[in-house]
């Protein structure tokens, strides 16, 4: 007699659209790894903007019908296939991406994107890992080549990315300025590597920026809402400066002019274009960051699985990030 598959729990997506899209539902196979694949028994998944633009449909990526969204997710190795035996069950573990889906009870993962969880870090603040740290260090390192002693400019720095860039630029030897538009993510900034902070919602934040930054000006910006703030990055950046695109929400118009003068560089950049090779790469250093205790997730707003229409709206429309939002399951 066949042996019933096992169910779980798992949010899936039938058509693209708003939050109300996501339908959570108890009836979904519980997936078996193949070679060089593991299943992830899943205590806590991370939630990103990026999840958002994806279900919306207005994402250059776009899953095949019906879909699992989440990529960052944490929790214990469940079964092992062919080919990964870096991985045991039982093994703590985090992801960078999955194959079927972070927004489940189980969730299916190629072996190379999948790193082991230290200890003295909890399945929460593991969930908080993939997407932010791993962009974050590739806007930094890969994308901008930050040198110690260079100094960056995190405009939005209290939500996941923000935060890991800040504690990246940080332990790298950066002078770190941060934005944020509340008190309390400016203090959560402030914990979390930034040498100065502005709150991004007074009118004359620029002009602090600048009168702080001096005549050099700054040489780094990672920018998490490029339709908002691009041209005013563009006149707060130094010779040779680099805004570096993580995030954007619509157009802006600039005046090419503002790059000329100081040879500045707009670089655009998504976690999504990077190697295998790469992701080793930034997985080795952000390994070592855990080691020495620099990186150290914040964690923000936390729902249950079945709250996630609520987490997905007020990732975009809540009052101002503090940390990063994560599902529990």
């Amino acid at each position: 007699m066949a042996t019933r598959q096992k169910l779980m729990r798992a949010v899936r997506v039938f058509e693209f659209g708003g939050p109300e899209v996501l339908k959570l539902q108890s009836d979904i196979a519980v997936p078996i790894p193949k070679d060089h694949q593991v299943l992830i028994k899943v205590y806590a998944c991370g939630v990103n903007p990026v999840e958002t633009y994806i279900r919306s449909g207005t994402h250059s990526i776009k899953p095949l019908l019906p879909y699992t969204p989440g990529s960052d997710v944490a929790g214990v190795i469940e079964a092992v296939g062919d080919n990964a035996s870096a991985f045991k069950k039982g093994d703590r573990v985090f992801t960078s991406s999955t194959i079927s889906g972070g927004y489940a009870e189980y969730a299916l993962a190629a072996d190379h994107t999948v790193y082991k969880l230290p200890e003295k870090l909890d399945f929460k603040q593991g969930a908080a890992i993939g997407i932010p740290y791993f962009t974050a260090y590739r806007a930094l390192i890969h994308s901008a080549r930050v040198k110690a002693g260079e100094s960056v400019l995190v405009h939005g720095a209290s939500g996941g990315v923000g935060l890991a860039a800040c504690q990246i630029a940080r332990a790298y030897g950066l002078k770190v300025l941060g934005t944020a538009g509340t008190e309390e993510g400016q203090k959560i900034v402030l914990q979390n590597g930034a040498h100065e902070v502005f709150n991004h919602r007074e009118v004359n934040y620029i002009d602090k920026i600048k009168k702080y930054a001096g005549e050099k000006g700054i040489d780094v910006i990672t920018e998490m809402l490029a339709n908002v703030n691009l041209s005013k990055d563009l006149s707060l950046l130094s010779h040779g400066g680099r805004v570096i695109v993580v995030g954007n929400r619509g157009t802006i118009e600039i005046n090419p002019r503002d790059t000329m003068a100081k040879e500045s560089s707009i670089i655009g950049v998504t976690l999504f274009s990077s190697t295998k090779e790469e992701f080793q790469q930034y997985a080795a250093a952000l390994q070592a960051g855990m080691e020495i205790g620099w990186l150290k997730p914040v964690i923000g707003s936390q729902y249950p699985l079945e709250k996630v229409a609520e987490a997905h709206k007020d990732i975009i429309h809540g009052s101002g990030a503090t940390g990063k939002m994560i599902l529990l399951l």
